[in-house]
């Protein structure tokens, strides 16, 4: 797995993170404010769905080691939309909460159990810091008034999504393949694609050249990574057709 933050600084960062997006929630015109980077969503929805995963991954983590999650629909959201901002504000110190009690090694059920990131509390946190770090970007742009990320946080954030989202063993269906992501901050990322899987690789100074690589900064690369920006917004170099394919790719299938 990538070096990421220590267990004690992603559960403060969850926690300044989740104080950003309530900020922006509060700043926007209100909660029926279209989300211009989660079409057909007001900011209402933006609010049930961050505040569900909270109190879903708290479920999650309390439980311990389990074969399957608890339904969603046990840590549903109130209608009324007065009730969100509080109801959201209870549902990140729930999460909180359940971490610092589980500690970072807690085994649970997760998602991602087949690639590098761990399966436990401290892999539930760093996955929760990154998904609240995005969705402030999200409300941020429903408020007209976006935010620049912490770099060191972004930073953090592409390696995460390496090492949850693009990690796997199932076979990668086209001709093997690198890519490599570069942050203009100086750190740098490989992803090797071949019938072993998608892996985040070690960059060393005699490795062949990228099929193809990305280069922007962090929070740009972040941003592309989750979707909400494009090729058309870094410098692409090599054969864009991998970013494509790696895009369009839906491994679980």
């Amino acid at each position: 797995m990538t070096e990421s933050l220590e267990y004690s600084a992603l559960l403060r960062l969850i926690d300044e993170r989740s104080a950003a997006f309530r900020r922006a929630v509060a700043a926007a015109p209100g909660l029926d404010a279209p989300v211009p980077s989660c079409p057909e969503w007001t900011l209402s929805d933006l609010v049930r769905h961050l505040g569900t995963g909270q109190r879903w991954w708290a479920a999650i983590v309390a439980a311990g080691p389990a074969e399957a999650p608890p339904a969603k629909e046990t840590v549903g959201a109130p209608r009324e939309l007065e009730a969100l901002p509080a109801w959201y504000a209870e549902s990140n110190e729930l999460l909180l909460s359940t971490l610092r009690e589980a500690g970072p090694e807690r085994e649970c059920w997760t998602w991602w159990s087949a690639g590098v990131s761990p399966a436990n509390a401290r892999g539930v946190a760093r996955r929760r810091v990154h998904e609240i770090l995005v969705h402030t970007y999200d409300a941020q742009l429903a408020a007209g008034a976006v935010q620049p990320m912490p770099a060191d946080v972004a930073l953090d954030g592409v390696a995460e999504f390496l090492d949850t989202c693009n990690s796997t063993p199932a076979a990668w269906p086209h001709q093997a393949a690198t890519i490599h992501y570069h942050a203009t901050e100086g750190h740098s990322w490989l992803l090797a694609l071949d019938d072993t899987g998608a892996w985040p690789a070690p960059l060393t100074d005699d490795a062949a050249p990228a099929s193809a690589s990305a280069t922007g900064t962090a929070e740009q690369l972040l941003l592309f990574v989750w979707g909400r920006l494009t090729l058309n917004d870094l410098r692409i170099e090599g054969d864009r057709q991998v970013f494509e394919r790696l895009i369009a790719w839906e491994p679980e299938e």
